[in-house]
């Protein structure tokens, strides 16, 4: 029987603390033959910088991935993840390939606000982490089966209060008898708070959360954050612009408008200077949880 140890690498607060853990040889992560960054090519400057410091510890190989261009030029152009042979979707002029959904808010004419479904995640991590542990790990070919006496065991950041998304990824994973996911922060009874309390005496910096600059699930203070960086601002507001601009194959999907901010403006003209509600921090957090299987915000 041959196993392999794989963490899901999200660059963010749990999955580094795990990546740290297997650095420090801890007992509650054995050793890692991979940790796995699929690149949605959206994150933050502060998470390359953060990566790029991770590999200077010299611990378990970092490898990185995408599906193949970047998600936010799938909803400004329009474009198939590569890897996908399903069939493409036309924009109403018949001439734009399909895109993979964010959750972005939508507001109708009768000032009704809404989400739009998620697709991101699938297409551009958790796909993109499949495909890499098979081909990159395996050695796999495309569409050729994992041998019987292989098991894979993927370590996943979900930390102690993520509790009903680390039941929808084990839903998942219920019929892969070869496949077997770990929680390891959860089973510690480990919160998101707790981990930064760790991370605090062992990294020189702050560690930044994981999503894309345009993620609609940021808070102000989030979006505060994206601001602060002229280029990471200019990307989200130019991906919210495509979102409402006749031309792009995201608008022709929807009768609806689109935003990435929830106040249903768009994100240049969004108050993003409000004070921080920790509510709404908290709930921003823990939209993860609700809707989303994949690895963002780890």
């Amino acid at each position: 029987m041959r196993e392999f140890h794989i963490l899901s690498l999200g660059a963010g607060v749990q999955s580094t603390m795990l990546y740290l853990l297997a650095c420090e040889r801890h007992p509650v992560m054995p050793p890692l033959d991979a940790a796995i960054f699929a690149d949605t090519g959206e994150e933050p400057q502060a998470v390359y910088t953060h990566l790029a410091w991770l590999k200077t510890l010299k611990g378990p190989p970092i490898i990185e991935r995408n599906a193949g261009n970047r998600l936010g030029d799938g909803l400004i152009h329009g474009v198939r993840p590569s890897g996908y042979s399903y069939e493409i979707t036309k924009n109403r002029d018949g001439g734009r390939e399909r895109f993979a959904s964010i959750p972005a808010f939508t507001k109708a004419e009768n000032g009704s606000i809404g989400m739009t479904r998620r697709q991101c995640t699938k297409e551009y991590k958790t796909d993109v982490v499949g495909r890499s542990i098979r081909r990159d790990v395996l050695g796999l070919k495309p569409r050729q089966r994992i041998p019987t006496d292989v098991t894979i065991h993927q370590y996943m950041g979900l930390s102690f209060d993520e509790g009903r998304r680390v039941l929808r990824v084990r839903a998942l994973f219920f019929s892969r008898t070869q496949w077997i996911p770990h929680f390891p922060l959860w089973e510690t009874n480990t919160t998101r708070q707790g981990c930064k309390g760790w991370l605090k005496d062992r990294v020189p910096h702050t560690v930044p959360r994981s999503a894309c600059t345009f993620c609609p699930f940021h808070s102000n203070e989030e979006w505060r954050s994206v601001k602060s960086v002229p280029a990471d601002w200019a990307r989200a507001c130019e991906v919210d612009d495509a979102l409402r601009a006749v031309e792009s194959v995201c608008s022709a999907a929807h009768t609806d408008q689109l935003y990435c901010h929830r106040s249903c403006v768009p994100l240049r003209e969004a108050g993003i200077s409000d004070p921080v509600n920790e509510d709404d921090r908290y709930q921003d957090e823990m939209a993860f949880a609700r809707d989303c299987e994949g690895m963002c915000g780890v």
